[in-house]
């Protein structure tokens, strides 16, 4: 099983099948098919349908890059991916209500590859999850419902996705890809594989367990780091000392680590820590650093709101009933995706208070954000509208307005409060 399939990467002749075409699963598939029979499989007809046009609705992959796939093709149906030689599912693994992992969509792809899994085959997780889930959990499926058994009929592996959406920079082939597999002969295979297509190199970790752990504390490590700014600007808010003025004198020393105040969400940073904290708890262990991170930066939102609110105060603004322009709805710049964007939180706040509020986001798609959080957009901002201005997100188009521009937006005695710090060098702004 083992030299058939070394011998079939080798080649190129091996068959592969990517299982969710997302912001993770379509860049991957994407370089797949530029040297390997590769099919891309999503249950979404319409996002199917706009790839066999060349069309990517979340920008990651233009025209011109869909079309050097020599090798990719599309489907949402299930046949068709039949005789793959390797499966590798990317599909979302997001949180319910309860902040709990939610593992549905990961557990119905793994249904579904096993339906069609055969001996001999790899099936490959990218998704994040919790340490031990892909064995836990996915693996006893795939045994079940193919009637084969771990590493005798099948390997299984995992190399956790570490795509950064709206990054051009650091894309699929240009980042380190961590690789394990179920076992050794599995884990030289995945490695051997992804070697094939990125450019920066592989890390073959020691286990599938290393290798989700290793994902998971990423975005954890990251979320603890922006949640301490986060307090910090808080505090210096009190003290009435400008944060970015701190920071940016911290930051010439060596080994300080340089990290922004401001909205804490999307699919990564504010979803990844609870899959560790639910992961740590199971085993009477509780996380108190992480979830303490996870707090601060949840209620940012509102902080902010309240801040703007004294701000107009000060101004003598009337808040009941004002007009607010928050400019930005996705959960980050230059990047239509608004899964877990914290700015619904803010303009949920600002609502509650009476204010009026008015979003504006040339990124992102205005029928599904109306169809996900009953929010109407407004196509363009409106002239001498606004009593206070809120720049919630750093797109690079808003930073071509020029706050002379914005100002323009504006009544006569109004805010802007610069969230993301775009404009550092104005002195007619506020900023966290």
């Amino acid at each position: 099983m083992y030299k058939k399939l070394e011998k079939a990467i080798n080649s190129r002749k091996v068959k592969i099948s990517v299982i969710g075409l997302g912001y993770v699963g379509l860049p991957l598939a994407a370089e797949f098919g530029k040297i390997y029979d590769t099919i891309g499989f999503d249950i979404n007809k319409k996002r199917i349908l706009e790839l066999k046009k060349f069309q990517d609705r979340t920008n990651e992959l233009s025209k011109i890059e869909l079309k050097k796939s020599n090798f990719l093709k599309y489907t949402n149906d299930l046949k068709n991916i039949a005789n793959a030689d390797i499966y590798i599912v990317t599909v979302p693994t997001p949180i319910d209500e309860g902040k709990n992992p939610d593992l549905n969509p990961l557990l119905e792809a793994t249904k579904a590859v096993a339906s069609v899994l055969k001996k001999g085959n790899i099936v490959i997780y990218e998704s994040t999850v919790y340490p031990g889930a892909t064995e836990e959990r996915c693996i006893p499926i795939l045994e079940k419902d193919s009637n084969l058994i771990l590493n005798k009929g099948f390997y299984a592996g995992y190399s956790p996705e570490r795509i950064n959406p709206g990054d051009k920079t650091h894309n699929i082939v240009n980042i380190i890809k961590v690789t394990s597999g179920s076992d050794k002969h599995a884990a030289t295979l995945v490695d051997n594989l992804y070697k094939s297509i990125i450019n920066a190199g592989t890390h073959l970790a020691s286990s599938i367990k290393v290798a989700e752990a290793a994902k998971v504390i990423e975005n954890t490590q990251r979320d603890i780091n922006i949640a301490l700014v986060n307090e910090l600007s808080i505090i210096f808010d009190k003290l009435e000392i400008n944060t970015n003025e701190v920071l940016k004198a911290a930051a010439t020393k060596w080994n300080f680590l340089s990290f922004k105040p401001g909205l804490v969400g999307g699919h990564c940073i504010g979803v990844d820590p609870y899959y560790l904290t639910y992961k740590a708890q199971s085993v009477g262990i509780y996380p108190e650093v992480i979830l303490s991170g996870r707090r601060i930066n949840d209620s940012m939102a509102s902080n902010i709101a309240i801040r703007l609110i004294r701000e107009m105060n000060k101004k003598g603004v009337m808040i009941k009933n004002s007009n607010i322009l928050v400019m930005g709805f996705a959960f980050k710049e230059n990047c239509p995706d608004h899964r877990n964007t914290k700015v619904i939180d803010l303009i949920n706040s600002l609502s509650q208070n009476g204010l009026k509020i008015h979003c504006y986001d040339p990124c992102v798609d205005q029928v599904s954000v109306f169809d996900e959080y009953q929010l109407k957009l407004i196509k363009k901002p409106i002239l001498k509208k606004y009593d206070a201005i809120v720049i919630a997100v750093a797109h690079d188009e808003f930073k071509k307005l020029s706050i002379k521009n914005i100002k323009k937006y504006m009544k006569k005695h109004s805010i802007i409060f610069d969230v993301k710090n775009i404009f550092p060098k104005n002195t007619s702004v506020i900023s966290l």
